[in-house]
């Protein structure tokens, strides 16, 4: 056997170790949607990139303890966890605003800035591979999106005021994210309720069949009692019509996304703002996962801090998203904690698709570069949460001050070496998945 073959048999190994940590309980309550799971991973490195945070903070825990620009300040900062370039998107926040933003906070977390830097620019190496894109204009797509970071936490850090850093929004959008606003507006709640419900003796409920599994009594009980939880979890604005959180229906749900594979889901619908039928409002009830950057961060002060993975995952989103969705909440059932948030109708993730010509990802990506520096300085001792007691904006303004020059090479240097290796993980993992390598499979 060759060193490149023993080289691959050892990464084979180490990925199937950490599958093991990471998805083994659930694998092996669900091994269908771990199926179905790991076959859309297959399809490209970009879905297996998408699908294996746990393996990317594996390679990445050699820098826990230290790294460029990261210091005791610029390591626990609240960071979203799996900031790649699909998890970006469209919401309707809680004052009515459509917006463009960072979306999917199931993997949100306290540690360094850089982390979700450097999986953003992974992802941009392997979109660009995939579109063909030569390495210096991947470099330059790198580059763009840390100039375009660095300008914005600058701007923030130096006092700039929110009304002079405005959100993306149908008034100051452009491009990709501007369409995607667009067909976010489109949309409509009634539209949602067609495609999920019926209306039957004059009353909606949901429609049999599409992933919807109909509950026994004791099943359904825990789950409306969970849901009583979730109602104390809410903040007292998004409480002003009690009419409002009226249960008209429950379902099961199977979920079996990239990220959700085996977790337990359910939906509720609601009675909405008014008696009127297609006010109604759907939410959803799903089990949390523990995220996998935790497992590569020590301090016990984080851990402690949440209730449990819920919990954590919307007071991660609240302190990360500006006027974040007002159904958001957390509750336990069966003892594990559970995220509670609406299905909206108003969400648009960005479709990179149709987006081929290189100076138009360069200016996505500088649009997105900006984004993740607004999300960075939402969450801090602004955001009503004493984890993060400091200006994060600050902080990493003043720790990429120290040597500008060296930031942007970071990412590009990552970009390409990490982005690599994603490739050839990917088909790693294609013959280990077909060959029948993967336990409980």
């Amino acid at each position: 056997m060759s060193v490149s073959q023993l080289s691959d048999e050892h990464r084979g190994e180490e990925i199937l170790a950490v599958f093991d940590t990471a998805f083994g309980e659930l694998l092996a309550a669900d091994p269908a949607a771990f199926r179905v799971k790991f076959r859309k991973m297959a399809a490209s490195a970009f879905a297996f990139y998408r699908g294996t945070a746990c393996l990317f903070y594996h390679d990445l825990d050699a820098e826990t303890a230290g790294g460029p620009y990261l210091d005791e300040r610029t390591s626990r900062v609240w960071i979203h966890g799996d900031l790649h370039a699909e998890n970006f998107g469209t919401y309707m926040d809680s004052t009515g605003r459509l917006i463009f933003n960072v979306n999917d906070f199931d993997e949100a977390y306290v540690g360094p800035f850089t982390w979700d830097l450097k999986r953003f620019a992974a992802s941009i190496a392997l979109i660009g591979y995939a579109k063909a894109l030569s390495d210096e204009q991947i470099t330059e797509l790198v580059r763009v999106y840390a100039g375009a970071y660095r300008e914005r936490i600058h701007s923030l850090a130096t006092g700039a005021k929110s009304d002079e850093v405005p959100p993306f929004t149908l008034d100051t959008a452009e491009g990709p994210l501007l369409g995607a606003l667009r067909v976010a507006r489109s949309l409509t709640r009634f539209g949602l309720l067609e495609s999920m419900t019926e209306i039957r003796d004059f009353e909606r409920r949901f429609a049999p069949g599409g992933g919807s599994i109909e509950l026994d009594a004791a099943t359904r009980y825990k789950v409306l009692a969970a849901f009583d939880g979730y109602l104390e979890t809410l903040p007292e604005s998004s409480l002003t019509r009690p009419d409002s959180y009226r249960v008209k229906d429950v379902v099961g749900r199977r979920g079996i996304g990239i990220g959700s594979a085996g977790l337990p889901s359910y939906n509720i619908l609601l009675e909405g703002n008014s008696d009127a039928l297609e006010n109604d409002v759907v939410i959803y009830v799903k089990q949390a996962q523990t995220p996998a950057v935790s497992r590569h961060i020590a301090d016990r002060a984080i851990r402690d801090y949440f209730q449990h993975e819920g919990h954590r995952t919307v007071i991660s989103q609240r302190a990360l998203q500006a006027h974040a969705d007002p159904w958001l909440g957390w509750t336990e059932l069966d003892g594990a904690g559970q995220l509670v948030a609406e299905v909206s109708p108003y969400a648009v993730d960005l479709d990179w698709g149709d987006i081929d010509d290189p100076e138009e990802i360069a200016e996505v990506v500088a649009d997105l570069g900006r984004a993740t520096a607004a999300m960075h300085a939402a969450a801090d001792d602004q955001s009503g949460e004493s984890l993060v007691p400091f200006s994060t904006e600050r902080a990493i303004d003043a720790a990429i001050a120290a040597d500008e020059e060296g930031f942007a090479p970071l990412l590009v240097d990552f970009a390409h070496t990490y982005g690599a290796r994603a490739r050839t993980d990917h088909q790693t993992f294609v013959d280990l998945f077909r060959n029948g390598r993967i336990p409980g499979l």
